[in-house]
């Protein structure tokens, strides 16, 4: 998904200028983070804005940062952080602060601890709310003053990751008061700081902030309010950031009412359609971590609901990552499936544009929406520099098909379906091999363009670059999936012919796949092969891609799996990209070594259907511990990919997303495959291969799966040697069909 990680030695990207830079350590800044559609908001654990330092806080919206700092004292100094979190929906940011040792404005002392200042945060996709509490469990009345600093930069998420501007747009001097009687919040007419920003785009940004407490006062980037509080006595009040495009919306007129709105809108979200609930705690903890991390990174588009990529770099749509986020979900939330389904349709290529990398049918890869993308300062308006998403398009309607039986759906992108498979032929394949390829192209950004898209994640095994175009191993995978998936859908759509012609071009793909990919020493899948036909011969976990789609035959399938079990590979938290003793091996890398979870997840979904589970199993459990061992259960983007060692935790990857659609689809998935969840719509059936479960998780229970219009709860019993299911409710004609 990200653009290219190879450095020199001067820690500057070859051959691609669009690197995020790790100049500070977000691993250990500990942000929390909200997110709203097109907004989301990084705070440090007090709930405020450092304008230097960690450059990557401040409240985003379409892709430009409308607040760059806030800060609050008490004073004129900091609250002591006492403990924050986000609650566990993701809908509210909550921290508990103390006053530190003050002299109030008397000059009489207050002690540390007298306060208590409990600060909370909602984020809408155009607003955010702050609220200030605080009670006095001191001995006597005090009067104190809270300030609020703020300023607004503007700046663009590339600029932020990094990039430098020859020119930037007119910032405008700060504005204020101003009084908004009929629409401020709480407490009826406010004075407002105001931030504006004339974009070289012709859009003109605007940032508001508003004060609830009457009798605030504004200087210059701040707002304060004096505060008398008797003894036990409570006070609040609430500051409401506005931002967007001029002119801005009307804004709800108070927190309680926002906050239930949200409230309202989650809990008819198309993840709350289904409960899972499991023996083990932990387990659950992860579960609703994940479910909330879904829920709060999908937004709505003109086709339907889309899960962003991820927090802070990748908040917004990416064709290769909602793919597989939908494919993660497909058995609980076939509707997510649909939306991306639409949505990639509807921005599917038509035409040839070489600085977008776009031709006909190909798949979007990448949706921008700030100012350097609308001037295409970077090519990221709509950008479609991937090899996989056209093909994994295709996997993702036929199994939404089989999910769903939504012929009449399929029906209605059945042109772009067509347009992706003439892509594939036309285009993908150059040399007319047989092989998908990818590789720098006249106008191209980027060389590599699978999912790991570093520059020096395709090599030989002596380190040396892999000369373009190359084939990667799980493209084909991909490629195989689509076309005979499509099989059965073209008979459905009545193109006897194109069934045909689908049916022979998969077979001559598996059979000509498995002896050239094929490695007997490796005992794998080469990683590709070069420009020049050459395997590169190289241990890695795409080759764990090559499972789902039955493009290896059941020996070489059972072969993968062992490698991918050995301790080369398995790192103990996950299969690593690449394993230990390769060339470019590291752990510290983002594709050469390290660990991801929706990497594993689809390695694991290869298993589904199969009676050897441990790789499934291992995979779930690694991961399970890794979320009990990151903050909040959260599983970032990728972990370092270091062996796991008695009572150590993991390493953390300075500049991971956190957090990541499809790490945290992650769990859906491994725990469809290792219950061998299998859902036909249009058989009315629903199959159990071979289910399984780790020591450590006892039982699930599933509850309201829908299946066409039947609807059941299942309970799954781990047993010695087995694992035994029963059927609590069934509602709906529906067959279930277990495999032992």
């Amino acid at each position: 998904m990200p653009p290219s990680e190879m450095q020199n030695t001067d820690g500057i990207e070859v051959g691609e200028q669009f690197y995020i830079r790790a100049s500070s350590s977000p691993a250990d800044d500990r942000t929390l983070v909200l997110m709203s559609g097109d907004t989301f908001a990084i705070f440090d654990r007090s709930g405020d804005v450092h304008s230097e330092g960690f450059s990557q806080q401040g409240i985003f919206h379409k892709d430009s940062r409308h607040l760059s700092r806030l800060e609050l004292t008490i004073g004129g100094i900091r609250p002591i952080l006492l403990s924050s979190t986000i609650r566990e929906d993701n809908l509210l940011f909550a921290a508990d602060l103390t006053n530190p040792d003050l002299r109030l404005a008397g000059g009489e002392p207050l002690a540390r601890g007298a306060l208590h200042i409990y600060r909370t945060k909602i984020l809408t996709e155009s607003a955010c709310y702050d609220r200030i509490a605080l009670q006095n469990y001191g001995e006597k009345a005090v009067d104190l003053e809270l300030k609020f600093e703020f300023d607004a930069d503007f700046a663009d998420i590339f600029e932020v990751r990094g990039e430098k501007r020859k020119r930037r747009g007119h910032v405008f001097p700060e504005s204020g008061p101003e009084s908004r009687p009929e629409n401020g919040p709480e407490n009826g007419p406010d004075r407002t700081l105001r931030f504006a920003y004339a974009g070289l785009d012709g859009i003109r940004r605007i940032t508001r902030v508003q004060c609830s407490a009457a009798d605030c006062r504004l200087r210059k980037g701040e707002i304060s309010a004096p505060v008398h509080l008797e003894v036990q006595a409570e006070a609040s009040l609430t500051l409401t950031v506005e931002f967007g495009h001029e002119p801005l919306p009307v804004q709800p007129a108070r927190y309680q009412e926002t906050l239930d709105l949200l409230d309202a809108r989650r809990a008819e979200g198309p993840l709350a359609e289904v409960q899972i609930e499991t023996s083990n705690e932990q387990f659950n903890a992860w579960l609703r971590r994940s479910q909330a991390d879904l829920a709060m990174m999908l937004a709505p588009t003109p086709w339907g609901m889309y899960p962003y990529a991820g927090v802070p770099w990748f908040c917004t749509l990416f064709g290769r990552d909602g793919i597989v986020t939908a494919l993660e979900l497909l058995w609980l939330a076939p509707s997510i499936a649909r939306g991306v389904l639409a949505c990639l349709a509807a921005t599917q290529a038509t035409g040839a544009d070489a600085e977008r990398d776009a031709e006909p049918g190909k798949i979007l890869h990448e949706l921008r929406k700030g100012e350097m993308a609308k001037l295409r300062e970077v090519p990221f308006g709509r950008f479609y520099g991937t090899v996989d998403a056209t093909p994994l398009f295709i996997v993702l309607a036929v199994a939404y098909y089989e999910r769903t039986g939504d012929l009449e759906f399929l029906r209605s992108i059945w042109p772009n379906l067509l347009a992706a498979l003439e892509w594939i032929d036309r285009y993908g394949d150059r040399d007319g091999d047989g092989f998908v390829e990818c590789g720098l192209r006249a106008g191209s950004v980027r060389v590599q363009q699978g999912w790991k898209d570093s520059q020096d994640s395709v090599f030989h095994r002596d380190g040396g670059p892999a000369r373009d175009p190359v084939a990667l191993c799980e493209v084909q995978s991909y490629v195989y999936a689509a076309r005979s998936g499509m099989v059965g859908l073209a008979n459905d759509m009545g193109d006897l012919h194109l069934a045909e012609q689908l049916s022979a071009q998969a077979a001559d793909l598996r059979a000509k796949f498995a002896t050239v990919f094929w490695s007997d020493e490796l005992q794998l899948f080469a990683l590709a092969l070069d420009g020049a036909k050459q395997p590169c011969l190289v241990r890695s976990s795409n080759a764990g891609h090559c499972l789902f789609s039955g493009i290896a035959p059941a020996e070489q399938q059972h072969k993968v799996r062992a490698s991918l079990l050995s301790p080369e590979s398995h790192s103990g938290w996950g299969v690593r990209t690449i394993a230990t003793g390769e060339r470019r091996y590291n752990p510290m890398s983002y594709h050469n070594g390290s660990v991801w979870p929706h990497d594993n997840a689809l390695i694991a979904w290869g298993v589904l259907r199969s009676q050897e589970k441990e790789l499934a199993l291992r995979i779930l459990s690694g991961l399970l511990d890794l979320s009990a061992a990151v903050n909040l259960h959260r599983l970032p983007e990728l972990i370092c990919g270091f062996a796991r060692r008695p009572g150590k935790g993991p390493t953390l990857y300075p500049v991971a997303c956190s957090p990541q659609a499809w790490a945290a689809g992650a769990v859906f998935m491994l725990l469809q495959a290792c219950l061998g969840i299998e859902i036909d719509a249009r058989e009315k059936r629903l199959y159990l291969h071979y289910s399984a479960l780790p020591e450590n998780v006892k039982q699930v229970h599933l509850s309201n799966l829908r299946v066409g219009d039947a609807r059941l709860d299942l309970s799954f019993e781990r047993h010695l040697e087995s694992v035994g299911v029963n059927v609590r409710r069934r509602v709906g004609e529906v067959e279930i069909v277990a495999m032992w």
